[in-house]
């Protein structure tokens, strides 16, 4: 068995360090955040959504004025919005996953959520007239991370069903 010496040794993990950190990284490009969305809607059978390149910079716009305190509060803005927030670090396929797991608090026959669930976050993944996603990232000065998705056309309309 052959033994590394030190500088093969920290090659390997250079090479490591580089691969994890594309890989994560890979999981935050707008190619990931619509992938991840839209196989929650094909599941339904609602068509894809595109990137929207303006609607992606409202998203950046207005993750970088969360940047100062990471609050989870919503933009009031002219799109649908999807947000989450993480104590350390995660990814934006795992902020889509989040809300696409709230399917199974999902009542589709009566368009309600669980008793003491949400799931407008999954309704608004899935939502039939959405055609146009934009997301974005940031990691916050406290170390946070904080992660928006806009759609438009919004949805979850009242008295509506997603699909």
């Amino acid at each position: 068995m052959k033994v590394l010496n030190s500088s093969q040794n920290l090659f390997l993990a250079i090479t490591f360090f580089l691969v994890l950190v594309v890989h994560l990284k890979a999981q935050d490009r707008p190619r990931d955040f619509l992938e991840a969305h839209n196989r929650a809607r094909a599941e339904v059978g609602v068509g894809p959504l595109r990137w929207d390149e303006e609607v992606a910079a409202y998203a950046r716009n207005y993750a970088n004025e969360r940047k100062g305190d990471c609050v989870m509060k919503h933009s009031s803005g002219p799109y649908g919005e999807n947000i989450a927030w993480s104590s350390g670090s995660m990814t934006g396929v795992a902020a889509v996953d989040m809300w696409v797991g709230e399917q199974s608090d999902y009542d589709y026959d009566s368009n309600t959520c669980a008793w003491d669930k949400q799931c407008g976050h999954y309704t608004q993944v899935v939502w039939r007239n959405t055609e146009k996603l934009g997301c974005a990232k940031v990691r916050c000065k406290n170390g946070q991370t904080f992660i928006t998705c806009n759609y438009d056309p919004p949805g979850n309309w009242v008295g509506e069903w997603p699909f």
